[in-house]
């Protein structure tokens, strides 16, 4: 990419530069080729309709009741509808379960060989179940498998009543949890996800906490790509259908009740990029399929991540009052990506926001303004940008001079 054409606005103490880049656009990868003909029900009852949901690229239909799509790295948000809408996850918030569970391995509080035992309450779990049986004990490492894989309520039940004592008592360490990771529209009554009218997500929060568990238990989050699990003699399949169906799909879980319909959280990665989709309402186990597959094939084919500078580029020499040296240099800290639409790289405008001059001194590694990417198409982004080293305060006989010219010149 090449080095961006700049024009400076500036206002007293204020400075904005406006960066404008222009790439080659790359080439559309092919369409999907496919899947080769199917034969068609008798009487196919029409889909329901639809309502579109916000894009950059403009509406986009979909049978979703909510929806989001974002980049794994950068945050962007490519697809969105109704993502802030309060909704039941049904078994998407054992997401949240597992969550407390792994951070509890990661801690050493419990192991993956460590029995636990099955309570009357666990064996008597309706809905979906791992068929653990009462009075026996389980390993951790199977229950982790059951709830993943088999979506097993009884095996969520056997875990919260064996880190909490009770499963209400584990709701309330999954709230506690989740305001502390960020989760800020989530409410848990239950470990299972088990209808309760109180019992809320949003799209966004599951997709933030889908993040989290990739981030922070990278070794445990490989479970979710397993596609089966045998226990009791029973062998249950994966629900999950992007992990056949999407190429790079590698987690993470459903959900259905009655109320909820039909629900996904899944992520899939493709060489260095990641997308996570969420969605839920959808009519049916079909629907929920052709649906996670289009718009996760949709987000991989229309948009790309583009490095705008690398970590230690030097994006702005800022002016320094009373430094010993004159000016530092600002830098984003971290490889600076944004993810575009591949039609729309050339309409791209960076924009450079910070105070000028600074006072000294200044330490490397504090946040002295901000990088805003906006433009036709692009999802719009603030990035942070950092003092690249650090400038220490003139003394006093130096600083005299450097006053008395700041008030000869007006400054």
């Amino acid at each position: 990419m090449s080095r961006p054409t700049r024009s400076a606005e500036s206002s007293p103490g204020r400075r904005a530069v406006v960066l404008s880049a222009a790439a080659a656009s790359l080439p559309l990868p092919a369409l999907a080729q496919s899947r080769g003909s199917r034969a068609a029900p008798a009487a196919r009852p029409a889909p329901p309709p639809t309502s579109p949901a916000n894009t950059p690229l403009g509406p986009l239909d979909t049978q979703a009741k909510q929806a989001l799509v974002i980049d794994y790295d950068t945050d962007a948000v490519l697809l969105e509808k109704n993502a802030d809408e309060r909704m039941p996850p049904s078994s998407m918030s054992k997401l949240m379960t597992m969550y407390l569970v792994f951070e509890r391995l990661k801690q050493g509080r419990l192991t993956m060989s460590q029995e636990l035992p099955v309570s009357e309450r666990a064996w008597r779990m309706g809905g979906s179940k791992m068929f653990v049986q009462i009075g026996t004990t389980v390993p951790v490492e199977a229950l982790i498998r059951g709830v993943i894989v088999q979506s097993g309520n009884d095996a969520c039940v056997v875990l919260a009543e064996a880190i909490s004592g009770s499963e209400q008592q584990f709701a309330e360490e999954l709230n506690a949890k989740a305001r502390e990771i960020g989760l800020t529209d989530s409410n848990f009554r239950n470990a299972t996800g088990w209808p309760d009218p109180e019992h809320r997500m949003t799209c966004r929060d599951l997709a933030r906490l889908a993040k989290r568990l990739i981030a922070d238990f990278p070794d445990y989050y490989r479970v979710y790509n397993e596609r089966s699990f045998r226990w009791n003699d029973i062998t249950q399949e994966n629900r999950n259908p992007t992990l056949a169906r999407v190429p790079g799909a590698d987690g993470l879980k459903t959900g259905h009740t009655e109320e909820a319909g039909y629900g996904l959280t899944a992520s899939a990665k493709r060489g260095e990029r990641r997308l996570i989709l969420v969605f839920n309402g959808l009519t049916s186990m079909r629907a929920r399929a052709e649906e996670s597959e289009r718009l996760l094939e949709w987000g991989f084919r229309e948009f790309e991540n583009v490095v705008l500078f690398r970590a230690q580029d030097v994006i702005e020499e800022v002016p320094v009052h009373l430094g010993e040296r004159s000016t530092v240099p600002l830098v984003g800290g971290r490889d600076v990506v944004v993810t575009l639409p591949r039609q729309w790289r050339r309409n791209l405008q960076a924009r450079l926001r910070y105070d000028a001059p600074v006072a000294a001194p200044v330490l490397k590694g504090t946040e002295l303004g901000r990088l805003e990417v906006s433009g036709q198409g692009v999802p719009p982004m603030s990035l942070p940008l950092m003092a690249g080293a650090d400038v220490d305060k003139l003394g006093l006989v130096a600083r005299i001079p450097a006053v008395i010219g700041r008030w000869v010149g007006g400054g």
